[in-house]
Order: structure tokens, then C-alpha cells, then sequence
């Protein structure tokens, strides 16, 4: 086995030439996009909040200038003005909500510089002949959750084995902690440390349309009332309250079914992947602790700080010191011809500690600390 480096100084934070060592953010490996210096993050199709945020406001505009207005003029002073104020509130903490699930870390497990160490000689398979052989890491482990095995898959891509319930998104390419999934109207992963953000997102995005929806028609009895008319004739009067009724009922039907299908999973204690996946209707779902734990770990209990510091200083490494096992220890998938790669090949234990230059970091180290795990992380795969 090999022995792992000693630790990274903030000395190593420098290059050799006196040069500080570029940011996390700059060499990211994964597909996001950074703002403010890797203050922001956002998944690689961040330019759908765009189209998002407009398919809020617009209506909310419209609603504002020809519908609330005229209603503050026919209900006494403070109720004209409370229906104008309350669109405004919803539609500001609607905003709110949506960068929140969109701006920052989801969860993304931070990549290994090299494979893990194995637990022990029990799964390694044999590559190569010679006095120099290879041993390939086993594809799963199996895990305990709750008293139920779980087995856990290694991360070609990522060389690590992910915790439960992490999954590795082909969009953002990375390995997600609790993936639900990858959302294009947000533009990034929903995953452990934004999941609640998302899920008040679609609710309010469903209230708003609700409140939006129901004062339309609200102006139109109105105007049927005053003028004494029949209702066809009042909607022809105002044809702004028409075009918003169809408009917020038409996102209304998706919000309001995705609120109420992620009221259901977080009741199970399950995410979408697994819920499309692992079928935990047909066996026990080992993360169900009953509707109100459940509840309460989703929403009454602290987010989890990031594992990853992208404006940190990415730190040269130092060189490996040799295996004690001649060869190393490679992927699982590695040297297997044919097989599906989740991205190209990586490097084996030999190879990783030939060391590193600036000009390797520039071309994409993206773990800024290149921590060394040795707790065997898993996965949310239990097939």
C-alpha cells in the first residue's frame, strides 16, 4: 500500500518561481461557471435563469400596471395597496429563492488527485503480469445506513468512492452529495445544500400563481358587477387579465405537480433519482425515518458547509512517495477496453507521483486542497 504525502503547507501555495498558484475556481475540472471571483457558482447552463427570471417578472409587470392598479382604485386604500405589495413581496422572495438554489455549491464531493487507498486486499483484482502488477479497486463496497447494506460505486471520473446518495451529474460533471437531479430551469444541480432552496422556490412560484391567477378574475367580477354585464363582456374589457389567466395556468399544472411530488419524496426521505431508479415501494427505504424526522432534517436542521473553497489557492503537490506494492492501484474501469468511461482515462499510482508543474495545474487541477481521502466516500447506488 502506499503511504500518504504529509500534509499541504500554505507555503505550497506558492510556486517555485515565487509566483502565487492560481485559484480553485480558475482550474476547476468540473463544467461551472463562476462569478465574483468563485463567490458564485452556477451549473454550465446558467443563461436558463435568464429565461427564468424573465418568465417570472413579465407577468408580474403586466399584473402590476393593468390589473393591481386599477384594483387599489376599486377596494379602499390600505386593501388596494396590501394586493399590490403582497405581488411585489412573493415575487422578490420568489427571486430570492431561485439564486439561492442556483448560485451556490449543491453539494459537489471534491475530486481526488489520486485513487483511494484500499480498506484491504479483499475485492483487488490483478492487471498486468510481471514482477510489477496492477491491482484494480473493486467496483462497490457495501455500506451500513440505518442497519441496511448499501452499496456504494467508485467515481472513474472523480477517483473516489461516493457517500450515499451521490451521484455524479454528466451535465456539471460532478459528484453530487444527495442528487436529486439536474434542473435546466435553474441551471444547476439540485442536490444536499440546496434542495430546501429549490423546493421553496417551486412553492412560492405556485402562490404567486395562484395570486396572480385568482385577482384577474377578481378584476373581472368586478368590472361584470359594476357595469352589470355579462361575464364574456367583462373579459373582452380587459383582455391583460385574459392573457395572464392563461399564462399562469399553464406553469401552474407543472409547479403545483412538482410541489406536491416533492412533498411526497421528502415525506419518504427520497430524492428523484432514486425515487425513478430504486423503486423503494417495492423494499425498504434505509433513509425513511418517518414523515416528521424526515421533514424536519430537510428544512429544521443547519445546510452543511462546502466542502470546497474555490477562492483558496490551489497547493502544488508533492511528489508521492512510491508504493510499497509495485505497480500501484488503478480504477476499476481502467485498462478495460470497450467499457464505458463516465471521462477518459486517469492516472495510476505510478503515474501520480511522477509530480506535478504550473503549467499541469493551469491545465485543469481542479481540487484545491488535493486532499488525500481515506474514508472510502460511497454512493447513493444501491444496485
Amino acid at each position: 500500500m502506499y503511504t500518504a504525502p504529509p500534509p499541504l503547507g500554505a507555503a505550497s501555495a506558492r510556486a517555485t518561481n515565487g509566483q502565487l498558484t492560481p485559484r480553485v475556481y480558475k482550474v476547476w475540472k468540473g463544467n461551472n461557471i463562476f462569478f465574483l471571483q468563485g463567490r458564485i457558482i452556477f451549473g454550465p447552463d446558467v443563461r436558463s435563469l435568464f429565461l427564468t427570471v424573465f418568465l417570472i417578472v413579465t407577468p408580474v409587470l403586466i399584473f402590476c400596471a393593468l390589473v393591481a392598479r386599477k384594483l387599489m382604485a376599486d377596494f379602499n386604500k390600505h386593501l388596494g395597496v396590501c394586493i399590490m405589495v403582497f405581488v411585489v413581496f412573493i415575487t422578490l422572495v420568489d427571486l430570492t429563492l431561485l439564486i439561492f438554489t442556483c448560485g451556490r455549491d449543491p453539494g459537489i464531493v471534491p475530486r481526488n488527485a489520486h485513487p483511494p487507498e484500499p480498506e484491504g486486499e479483499e475485492g483487488l483484482t490483478g492487471v498486468g503480469t510481471g514482477q510489477n502488477p496492477q491491482f484494480r479497486l473493486p467496483r462497490t463496497r457495501d455500506v451500513q445506513v440505518n442497519g441496511m447494506i448499501v452499496k456504494i460505486k467508485y467515481c472513474d471520473t472523480c477517483m473516489l468512492y461516493r457517500p450515499p446518495r451521490c451521484s455524479h451529474c454528466s451535465i456539471c460533471n460532478n459528484c453530487v452529495e444527495n442528487f436529486d437531479h439536474h434542473c435546466p430551469w435553474v441551471g444547476q444541480c439540485i442536490g444536499l445544500r440546496n434542495y430546501r432552496f429549490f423546493f421553496m422556490f417551486i412553492v412560492s412560484t405556485t402562490l404567486l400563481c395562484v395570486y396572480v391567477f385568482g385577482f384577474c378574475w377578481v378584476y373581472i367580477i368586478k368590472i361584470r358587477n359594476s357595469e352589470d354585464i355579462s361575464i364574456w363582456r367583462a373579459m373582452i374589457k380587459t383582455p391583460a387579465s385574459i392573457v395572464l389567466i392563461i399564462y399562469t395556468a399553464l406553469p401552474f399544472i407543472f409547479v403545483a405537480g412538482l410541489s406536491l411530488f416533492h412533498t411526497y419524496l421528502i415525506s419518504t426521505n427520497q430524492t428523484t433519482y432514486e425515487n425513478f431508479r430504486y423503486q423503494y415501494d417495492r423494499r425498504a427505504n434505509p433513509y425513511n425515518r418517518g414523515i416528521c424526522a424526515n421533514f424536519k432534517e430537510k428544512f429544521f436542521t443547519c445546510v452543511p458547509p462546502s466542502r470546497n473553497d474555490f477562492r483558496a489557492r490551489v497547493e502544488l503537490p508533492q511528489a508521492f512517495p512510491d508504493s510499497t506494492v509495485d505497480g500501484g492501484f488503478i480504477s476499476p474501469n481502467m485498462g478495460r477496453a470497450g467499457e464505458e468511461l463516465e471521462i477518459g482515462r486517469k492516472a495510476t499510482w505510478s503515474e501520480a507521483g511522477s509530480g506535478l508543474n504550473m503549467e499541469d495545474l493551469e491545465n485543469g487541477l481542479g481540487n484545491g486542497r488535493l486532499e488525500t481521502k481515506e474514508d472510502g466516500s460511497g454512493d447513493a447506488d444501491h444496485d
